[in-house]
């Protein structure tokens, strides 16, 4: 403590001393002469006039520092402070043990030291204040097992007889009120241990158990505990206020929440821009707009400056209710403030006008906000459109896109890309994927799949064999999902020689044939009269190791049923199930559908009686069948078209 040199300081605390009835030299005071010490019973224990010890700041340092020295094989720490106080002879008061544990820099070390003050320490008791300041310590913990520490030092301090403060509570409700599993009951303890050490709730209590109730999501007591602390003529602050309010709105409590409000502002409490945002949300969630319009003006008038959220807020509100002038207008006024809309405003918009048939106001958004409109939010605007399933809408956006800005967003290019491929616009499919390079964006294998899976179902062979050939000229690379689409396109189309063909030159390359490749050519094979060669196949793919699944199966049975070969269709289904490989409904069909031509009506039900057995629904198609069977319509001669490429009608029903 500093010394100071003037004769009526020291004639003035000496005099106070004297009024105390402590006796004792003077030592120090502070420059503004308030506080003062005086030598009392021991030379080594200084005390206010209160008769409170008061911290030495050299013992503090000297112990700080011998804790903080780095703990080794041949230096403890603990080991060394136990020597240096025995060396002095003295007892460490509870105040200066609490200065230590605040210098100490992790909560293992704070323990260590709490634990050796009350077993190596002579004398030493710990008070309110240390208990106080080791909770403190360990509230900030990130330690698994630091909440059964804090339940460890209030059964200790319980045991001890120390009857604890309410700042003691605060802290423990803090703890506690996490909104844990065991939260509730943890506070409820807290709450015990104030009647138990007969403390009084101050504001600050209030307002933390009522948070912790909040975390809990125990709105009902966190309201009871707002109740009981307004009636004690207690106040909030705005982002307790604005806590308990979303609380209520999301639980739809409506009542209670503009209760809150007029509290608020009865409290001299003034709502901000995020109570205004909660209150908005809640009733335009209830479907009342013109409340949530009513209280955005209230907030506009109050000279509160509306923020994303709380635009977005007022959007959302509105597109719930299905007001679309009334929203673009707020858009309009939105961006006419500077406030920059992002995707989740365009989200909102965009899925109200999709609900209402009105997408064609997209440009009019568009329009409005045309400042802030960038690479980013016109790649959102498209691939959110793609999803949505409006290719037209989202072509009309991309092509904006690509005479606004320089280089592209891949992601959007490839949305828009999947969006053509699956509205089967495939001419301006092939068009984007032949320019796409200008954009800065590199062509890649799964564009060039997108758009062979496209042409493959509309079976324009010629765009098929074009784009390949440009594709092997200029990469990339197909890979085995390339190969495996225009084996089935030209499967599907007829064109058995170009799939063997592409078929050899993938078992000629990196890409080797999987269970989908086979599945593939068999189809092929089988569905356009080569129907040795497709069980060739199947042999081949077994003896290369490869198992074939339920399709595979189904295809060979569905195949060998249309030439009539039904043994062989029952031979396969019989292999199918001695492999493991367990029929699907659609296989069950196949063979039904065989059978039943064929005359062969108990073997048809016996496979439907098996059917059952595996548990599978009879569909549609089934009992199609099972009322053919029932009529002998088998008997009856049927006229059927040949197909010009198979010979057969593919279909198993008519």
């Amino acid at each position: 403590m500093k010394q100071l040199h003037r004769k009526h300081l020291y004639y003035k605390i000496s005099k106070r001393c004297f009024a105390t009835k402590y006796s004792g030299r003077v030592v120090g005071a502070t420059e503004n002469g308030r506080a003062f010490a005086v030598e009392v019973d021991s030379p080594n224990v200084l005390r206010d006039i209160r008769g409170y010890a008061l911290p030495r700041r050299d013992l503090i340092c000297k112990i700080s520092k011998i804790l903080h020295s780095p703990s080794t094989s041949t230096n403890d720490p603990f080991l060394q402070l136990s020597e240096f106080l025995q060396t002095l002879n003295l007892t460490l008061t509870p105040s200066e043990a609490s200065e230590i544990l605040k210098s100490l820099k992790t909560p293992r070390k704070a323990l260590e030291f709490f634990r050796f003050c009350s077993s190596s320490v002579p004398g030493f008791r710990h008070d309110c204040f240390t208990y106080n300041r080791i909770l403190t310590i360990l509230s900030k913990s990130s330690s698994p097992d630091a909440l059964d520490l804090v339940r460890w030092i209030v059964d200790e301090m319980e045991r001890s007889g120390v009857r604890g403060s309410i700042s003691t509570v605060n802290i423990l409700i803090g703890i506690f009120g996490g909104g844990g599993a065991n939260g509730v009951l943890e506070l409820e303890r807290c709450l015990g241990l104030v009647k138990k050490w007969d403390l009084m709730f101050n504001c600050y209590t209030y307002k933390c158990i009522l948070q912790a109730y909040l975390r809990s999501n125990e709105i009902s007591r966190a309201f009871e505990v707002y109740v009981e602390m307004r009636r004690r003529g207690y106040k909030l602050d705005i982002f307790a206020y604005n806590m308990l309010l979303d609380a209520l709105a999301k639980d739809e409590k409506v009542e209670q929440a503009y209760k809150v409000l007029a509290d608020m502002k009865r409290k001299h409490c003034e709502p901000d821009e995020y109570t205004y945002t909660i209150m908005i949300k809640m009733t335009g969630k209830i479907g009342k707009a013109e409340e949530s319009l009513s209280l955005f003006q209230e907030m506009i008038a109050k000279g509160c400056s509306p923020n994303l959220i709380a635009y977005n807020t007022m959007i959302q509100a509105l597109a719930r209710n299905r007001m679309v002038d009334k929203m673009i207008f707020l858009f309009s006024k939105m961006v006419e403030n500077g406030c920059q809309p992002n995707e989740f405003t365009y989200s909102v918009i965009l899925d109200v006008l999709a609900a209402e048939g009105q997408l064609g106001r997209i440009d009019e958004v568009v329009e409005i906000s045309k400042k802030y409109m960038n690479k980013s939010i016109y790649a959102y605007l498209v691939k959110t459109l793609s999803k949505l399933g409006h290719a037209s809408e989202a072509h009309r956006l991309f092509c904006n896109m690509w005479t606004f800005h320089d280089s592209g967003d891949r992601d959007a290019y490839l949305s828009m890309l999947e969006s053509l491929c699956s509205s089967g616009k495939t001419a301006e499919a092939f068009d984007l994927l032949s320019k796409i390079h200008e954009k800065g964006i590199s062509t890649e294998t799964v564009m060039y799949n997108m758009v062979f899976s496209a042409l493959g179902k509309l079976k324009q062979i010629s765009h098929i064999h074009d784009l390949y050939e440009q594709m092997k000229k200029d990469g990339p690379s197909p890979d085995i999902f390339t190969y495996n689409i225009l084996i089935s396109s030209y499967g599907r189309a007829g064109k058995v020689d170009e799939a063997v063909k592409l078929f050899e030159e993938m078992e000629n390359s990196n890409c080797k044939p999987d269970v989908i490749t086979y599945n593939s050519l068999i189809n092929c094979l089988g569905k356009n009269g080569d129907l040795d060669e497709a069980h060739m196949r199947f042999k081949e793919m077994q003896e290369k190791g490869l198992n074939p699944d339920v399709v595979t199966y189904s295809t060979l049975i569905e195949c060998f049923g249309k030439t009539s070969r039904v043994e062989m269709a029952r031979s396969l289904f019989d292999e199918m199930l001695a492999e493991g490989c367990y029929p699907n409904i659609v296989t069950y069909n196949i063979l039904l559908d065989c059978l039943e031509k064929c005359g062969k009506t108990t073997e048809a039900l016996e496979l439907y009686a098996k059917l059952k057995q595996q548990g599978l629904t009879p569909d549609s198609i089934t009992y199609t069948v099972l009322e053919r069977l029932q009529s002998g319509s088998h008997k009856t001669v049927r006229v059927r078209r040949q197909s010009p490429i198979t010979g057969w009608v593919v279909s198993p029903l008519r």
